[in-house]
């Protein structure tokens, strides 16, 4: 008799939870629509303040679908026009995109969801980038954060003193220029932090909390992880003549490659590597595929 009742109770438990998910997931698929449509509208409508508008209720309507109960396991696969990267150790995963201003600058937007038993845990991305005047020498904030595009997340967790994660992303910044950044991300006291000096070896990046690199827009730039050697693999940026060494808006890869490899938990800059590894779709992705001319906006995902 006992025996039955406890299966009762469990078939009618069971029974619940699987309704409460598929409600769940009914109602994430319908934010995912609304989401859809108003990512569309950042990118492709015409009036800049338009496209803010929607990138407001973006924001708003992306908090109330992360709220719903099992939403850090959805996907969101259909929004092409924010790039969302989970941590490889499943601990969290981030939001991120790009509003483009009619004078051909970027302002980005985002957030980092944890993966929290305790119900919705994020860290609002607010870009600070306009008053950060030493990048890559400053330790930001989620609350003042160098806005970017993440499209890869690599864990250091388990040789650093520090556990940390490496963040690879694409910055469209001016007409002339693009920008692409070796990000850190580390969490604290409940708190998420960005920039840690884990770099050696090389008097540009020696010491520095991130790594950024700025060149011409109309070029195209690698900036790949290794998982097979450990290595972070990255064109080496040259100015087309010396005179212009200080002009990065003109810098574009030179056809030889430079790499950070990692060394009991710090990334030691290696140059002249070999390119082991095939091209990332990445590198088509988070690149402008058209000149700033012909398109006021670039369409990042076709």
């Amino acid at each position: 008799m006992i025996s039955k009742l406890l299966y009762i109770i469990l078939f009618v438990s069971l029974s619940l939870n699987l309704k409460a998910q598929g409600s769940g997931r009914q109602q994430l698929d319908s934010y995912q629509d609304s989401l859809v449509l108003l990512g569309k509208e950042t990118i492709n409508n015409t009036n800049e303040a338009e496209r803010y508008n929607a990138t407001y209720k973006m924001v708003k309507l992306l908090v109330k679908a992360l709220k719903v109960t099992g939403s850090f396991n959805y996907s969101f696969d259909s929004l092409k026009t924010v790039t969302i990267q989970k941590s490889p150790d499943n601990k969290f995963r981030t939001f991120t995109w790009h509003v483009m201003n009619d004078d051909g600058s970027y302002r980005y937007y985002g957030t980092v969801q944890m993966n929290s038993a305790q119900g919705l845990k994020l860290f609002p991305l607010v870009d600070n980038t306009t008053a950060i005047k030493k990048p890559q020498d400053t330790v930001l904030t989620n609350e003042k954060w160098y806005g970017c595009q993440y499209y890869k997340i690599i864990p250091v967790v388990n040789s650093s003193r520090q556990p940390y994660y490496v963040l690879l992303g694409w910055k469209g910044n001016t007409p002339k220029s693009t920008k692409k950044v070796i990000e850190i991300l580390y969490f604290k006291n409940n708190k998420a932090y960005f920039g840690l000096p884990v770099f050696d070896g090389n008097k540009d990046y020696a010491g520095k909390n991130r790594i950024i690199f700025e060149y011409s827009r109309q070029a195209s730039m690698i900036l790949n992880y290794n998982p097979q050697e450990g290595t972070i693999v990255f064109d080496h940026l040259a100015a087309p003549d010396p005179k212009l060494k200080d002009k990065p808006e003109l810098y574009g890869p030179d056809l030889s490659y430079d790499g950070l490899k990692l060394f009991n938990g710090r990334w030691r800059y290696v140059a002249d590597l070999p390119l082991k590894n095939a091209p990332s779709e990445n590198d088509n992705l988070y690149n402008n595929p058209k000149s700033p001319a012909k398109s006021k906006s670039p369409r990042l995902i076709p």
